[in-house]
């Protein structure tokens, strides 16, 4: 996440407080929610940003430096809370055996007393520094860019071709409206919006999701055979 670690460096300095690092590292995550998020939950969410400021503090309030600062709330926020989980439920559901090298307790372990500058090279923005020199000695560099790629699917041509109709489906009798977990005014307010902005593309495909995940999981009336 060297665009993470570049953008808060960036953002904040030796004098921050606990709190304006936080409100920096969630500034980096501008890909994951939009300006107005506070008035796209329901009543039953409890949204409130700062349950979120609470709940990150501790990542912030200690004595190490900035950069692991970040690892530490990255590790302990998407690792754990988002791809662990997420990838361990594809795997069991399509009974595959979950490979994870990079995971396991000993490459931890010996990862956490790597020195920062040999993970990251902040002049050139480049990480996992330990890889590329193993990929450099057995000359299988050139397979990798410099830069991460990220999550690359062009969702602005996906929401023209097929989600945005998908997203007008699911949303005209929305069970997570309806039980109060998303609030329908804001969905009605952009749905139909043209050029609409990518990061509200985004947050619909999420919503799209949770919305397959709800009628999957808890209200029971999808099938997971079922061809969407």
């Amino acid at each position: 996440y060297t665009f993470r670690y570049e953008k808060f460096l960036s953002l904040t300095n030796s004098n921050s407080t606990p709190l304006e690092k936080v409100k920096a590292y969630l500034s980096c995550h501008e890909r994951d929610r939009v300006p107005d998020q506070e008035l796209l939950f329901g009543n039953k969410s409890n949204f409130s940003w700062n349950a979120i400021y609470d709940s990150l503090l501790p990542y912030f309030d200690n004595p190490l430096s900035r950069l692991d600062q970040v690892f530490l709330a990255d590790y302990n926020g998407k690792l754990l809370y988002n791809f662990n989980p997420v990838n361990t439920s594809i795997a069991k559901s399509f009974d595959i055996k979950l490979l994870t090298p990079l995971l396991n307790d000993n490459l931890i372990s010996y990862g956490l007393t790597i020195p920062n500058q040999l993970k990251y090279d902040q002049t050139q923005n480049i990480g996992k520094l330990p890889l590329r020199d193993l990929l450099v000695k057995n000359q299988a560099d050139s397979l990798i860019s410099k830069e991460k790629l990220g999550f690359n699917v062009n969702t602005i041509n996906l929401w023209k071709s097929t989600a945005h109709s998908k997203c007008k489906e699911f949303f005209d009798n929305a069970r997570i409206v309806e039980d109060g977990w998303i609030n329908n005014e804001w969905i009605q307010k952009y749905i139909d919006k043209e050029n609409l902005d990518i990061k509200y593309i985004n947050k619909f495909l999420g919503l799209l999701a949770f919305e397959i995940w709800y009628r999957l999981f808890i209200t029971k009336e999808l099938s997971s055979n079922t061809k969407l």
